[in-house]
């Protein structure tokens, strides 16, 4: 029987959240508390890799965590409630295992598939409904989070959304980012206007600029290897079988924690090990390294695929007006160069266990 591993959650939270803003404002206390937000305390930031020994992560970083420090961001640099609580409500639609669901529905370079219901969970929530009255606002201010772009905006420019899930991926992967690096950094922004007019997240100083999109392109990178494209796509075949096998409903990735998933897998698979899902789900649970080839392997799993390419080009102020860090850092510029010219082998396969 599968034992779950004893994840150890982010020691260093409050004084991170007290980093990303001195004050927490006491309006999001009623919204956090809410069951729709809630939830997302037992789903993990990075996609399921927390299960299995092919990663290390170093904590359990959850996306109520995320929320929190994405609202917390956004109140830091626009003082704006509107902004801050929509900021904190952008993952309500996030099923366990985040982006795993995009991997089994197809959505592999936009990752988009599971944010179309955001805004109906949010309008339909009575709970939260009556907090946006009682705040005086009205729902569409506060269910789409992407109509503000300190909230969010497109790759590779910098959002508080992009910030903050690029700080906590950092510690936990890799240890790329500590505190005081966060610190130095996040003193080094403020709002600056975009290319087209917009305004944008940046920096003050070139050197911090240049410093934080090359650890942003490190970070990307992870993300873009075989490992992590056979990871979230084998999770996501895991989901797959365990739906069409009415192991578990579609609702349970909503009612669920990842944890709780794990243990009705690990049973299932328990109890059936004879199975193409309890051979899957040992595989996850089990593997420690995948081969990178260029054909597929027998016996194996095996992934090729593209996937969306996550990095960040940050604005900089200079004489001139805000610049983009590549046009006038080469670190900066071979940083992304890199990334974008990256390409792991054209498979990546693990033998079935």
């Amino acid at each position: 029987m599968y034992a779950l591993p004893d994840l150890m959650h982010f020691p260093e939270l409050s004084r991170y959240f007290a980093i990303l803003s001195p004050e927490f404002p006491e309006f999001l206390k009623p919204y956090i508390e809410q069951p729709l937000v809630q939830r997302l305390s037992g789903v993990g930031l990075l996609c399921g890799t927390d299960w299995t020994p092919l990663y290390q992560n170093r904590f359990f970083y959850t996306r109520l965590y995320h929320s929190i420090g994405t609202a917390l961001i956004v109140w830091n640099f626009t003082k704006s409630k509107k902004q801050t609580i929509a900021a904190l409500l952008h993952d309500v639609s996030t099923p366990a295992f985040s982006h795993v669901s995009d991997f089994r529905k197809g959505d592999t370079l936009r990752q988009e598939a599971t944010e179309s219901a955001n805004r109906r969970m949010i309008e339909t929530d009575a709970d939260i409904s009556t907090h946006v009255f009682e705040d005086g606002l009205y729902a569409a201010e506060i269910s789409d989070y992407h109509q503000y772009p300190i909230c969010d905006n497109e790759v590779p420019r910098l959002s508080a959304d992009r910030l903050e899930y690029m700080f906590p991926s950092g510690m936990a992967l890799n240890a790329s980012w500590n505190l005081p690096d966060i610190a130095r950094a996040y003193k080094d922004i403020s709002v600056l206007t975009a290319e087209d007019g917009m305004p944008e997240l940046g920096f003050t100083t070139p050197d911090i600029a240049a410093d934080y999109c090359t650890r942003a392109c490190g970070i990307g990178l992870i993300l873009q290897r075989n490992e992590n494209k056979l990871a979230l796509n084998l999770m996501g075949t895991i989901l797959n079988q365990s739906l069409s096998g009415h192991i578990i409903e579609e609702t349970d990735l909503y009612e669920q924690s990842e944890a709780e998933l794990m243990q009705i897998f690990a049973q299932e698979a328990g109890a059936k090990p004879d199975t193409s899902f309890a051979s899957l789900f040992r595989t996850f649970t089990q593997m420690t390294e995948i081969a990178h080839t260029d054909a597929p392997m027998e016996n194996a799993y095996c992934v090729s695929l593209s996937v969306k390419k996550r990095y960040i080009n940050p604005l900089v102020q200079t004489a001139d007006g805000a610049r983009r860090i590549t046009k006038i850092s080469e670190t900066a510029a071979k940083a992304v160069s890199e990334f974008l010219a990256f390409e792991d082998t054209a498979y990546g396969c693990v033998k079935l266990l």
